[in-house]
């Protein structure tokens, strides 16, 4: 591929003043593609990614804002909820950058543009509810949604969509919060016959918890 191959390369996009973006690039050319937000966090862990007996897989990342109320709103529709801290306005500015401007750098810098069924969305906490509504609003480009431990700002719709991506959750018995945030979106997807996949296990909220989880959804989405 190119010299950058099997390290994280992070350049910035002219959205909100600059915004920097990240992508793991696999030894090998890319055969799956997973998108996230908390790009920060979430792009290095491509290398956990292929040190497993998984098919390359690049990881692109955008990153978040530092100011927590902003990053909510950039993650959430707000729909669904009574909850009045919502920004519907940037949250669509936000939709548009990591749909279209997101997707376009990664084909232009790495020439990675892979079909729906290759292609995922990623998030954790906040940026679990952003990958579920990418994943129900463009299922034609991220056709799996991998969702760990995600807020109560999204919930889900009275009437889902016809087009459903497949979603894997994962949440911990030590986060009870979140645990039933996962699992009341994993019961609704069921119920509209989504393909879903529901973990609960011993862990708590943080980093080192959704990072081990990484590689089993990308082996039930890609695996060989």
């Amino acid at each position: 591929m190119s010299p950058t191959a099997g390290q994280v390369v992070t350049e910035s996009l002219d959205y909100d003043g600059g915004r920097p973006v990240a992508a793991y690039v696999p030894r090998l050319p890319p055969e799956a593609i997973v998108f996230a937000g908390d790009g920060q966090l979430i792009v290095p862990w491509g290398a956990v990614l292929e040190a497993a007996d998984l098919p390359p897989t690049m990881v692109i990342g955008a990153h978040s804002v530092v100011d927590e109320t902003l990053r909510l709103q950039e993650y959430s529709p707000g729909e669904n909820t009574a909850e009045l801290t919502f920004d519907p306005e940037r949250f669509a500015a936000h939709e548009k950058f990591f749909v279209e401007d997101v997707r376009r750098w990664a084909q232009s810098r790495f020439d990675a543009a892979l079909p729906a069924n290759r292609t995922a969305v990623f998030g954790a906490s906040a940026s679990g509810e952003l990958a579920l509504a990418m994943g129900l609003r463009h299922p034609d480009i991220y056709s799996t949604v991998f969702c760990a431990s995600p807020g109560s700002g999204y919930r889900p719709p009275a009437v889902m969509p016809r087009a459903l991506p497949r979603a894997y959750f994962v949440a911990g018995l030590q986060e009870p919060f979140f645990l039933e945030n996962a699992t009341r979106w994993a019961d609704a997807l069921r119920a509209a016959r989504a393909d879903v996949v529901m973990t609960e296990r011993v862990g708590s909220h943080g980093d080192a918890f959704w990072r081990e989880e990484f590689p089993l959804m990308v082996a039930w989405a890609f695996g060989r």
